[in-house]
């Protein structure tokens, strides 16, 4: 019996041996061919925009994503729905400390923990920690990769609510009728990778 578990250790070992680590790649993000479109909601209407992707980078274990993180500039968030004024008027708001406070917070940050494969080619699902005004907290989205790993897209929606930005929030305050913003907004994100 002594004999049997020395050989199986033996065998285990060899096994061990020959293992072949995991390949781990890291394909930075091609800032210029990235974006992200943004779209808010209010009782009244829409608005639409886009923010910059400052930096960013893709992990890939054995040609499967398995992690990765980006920081956005929200100093380059921009209203396209509206022109002149308008614009400039909203997106002033939009970056004041009613909202998004770039002075103090001129970045945000996302940082994937955990990508699930769906079972078809390039389907994720991705499990992570998105930092907005300091606050993190936990996000889930579906991302799709191109065969060739170097695009990858998604919609995202988030809670204001969750990152202090309750400006015009019915979940926080009464009577503001058709002045509501709702609390959700939705991204559209294309990272382009090397």
């Amino acid at each position: 019996m002594k004999k049997f578990g020395i050989v199986l250790s033996l065998f285990a070992l060899i096994g061990l041996s020959f293992t072949t680590p995991a390949v781990v790649e890291t394909s930075k993000v091609k800032i210029s061919e990235s974006k992200i479109l943004w779209k808010g909601y209010k009782v009244t209407g829409q608005h639409s925009g886009t923010v910059n992707i400052k930096d960013g980078d893709l992990q890939f274990t054995d040609g499967a994503l398995s992690g990765g993180s980006f920081t956005i500039d929200m100093t380059s968030l921009k209203v396209t729905d509206l022109s002149g004024g308008m614009a400039a008027k909203l997106e002033g708001h939009l970056k004041s400390p009613d909202f998004f406070g770039v002075e103090k917070h001129p970045t945000a940050s996302l940082k994937i923990t955990k990508a699930v494969s769906r079972g078809t080619p390039g389907s994720y699902k991705i499990v992570a920690d998105l930092t907005i005004k300091e606050t993190t907290k936990e996000i889930k989205f579906q991302t799709q990769l191109s065969d060739d790993n170097k695009t990858a897209t998604a919609k995202i929606t988030i809670d204001r609510s969750d990152f202090n930005v309750r400006y015009g929030s019915g979940s926080f305050f009464d009577g503001l009728g058709d002045k509501t913003i709702y609390d959700e907004f939705d991204l559209d994100v294309k990272l382009v990778v090397e």
